[in-house]
């Protein structure tokens, strides 16, 4: 088992910055990988960026040079740092993590971080 809790979101206006944590109840370094979601009002979920137990990181495509995730294993923290922040950045942000070997996986999701990018 593991509990995501999500922490940093808030009202910013355009170009502002914000920083997301994700706090995890045990050691990330037993999680395969983090990553973190966003879900806009009559959207679907989708995936921002992702950090794999080697240090790869991945992006979608319209954040790339925006934000930056990272995590702090002695704090079982993952951030995402979220800069030049614009309007259509507004949504729910999430945490996920995956657990286990192959075969036997599980996921897990934080409840979420509401972020809102307007003047």
């Amino acid at each position: 088992q593991v509990q995501l809790v999500e922490s940093g979101g808030g009202l910013v206006q355009p170009g502002g910055s914000l920083r997301l944590s994700c706090a995890a109840s045990r050691s990330i370094l037993s999680i395969n990988h983090m990553q973190w979601y966003r879900q806009a009002p009559g959207k679907t979920r989708e995936v921002v960026a992702a950090i794999f137990n080697d240090g790869t990181t991945t992006y979608r495509d319209s954040i790339k040079g925006r934000f930056t995730i990272s995590r702090d294993n002695a704090k079982n923290t993952v951030y995402l740092q979220m800069n030049s922040l614009k309007p259509e950045d507004t949504a729910v942000y999430y945490c996920y993590a995956l657990t286990g070997p192959t075969g036997s996986r599980q996921s897990y999701w934080g409840q979420g971080t509401q972020v809102t990018v307007s003047s």
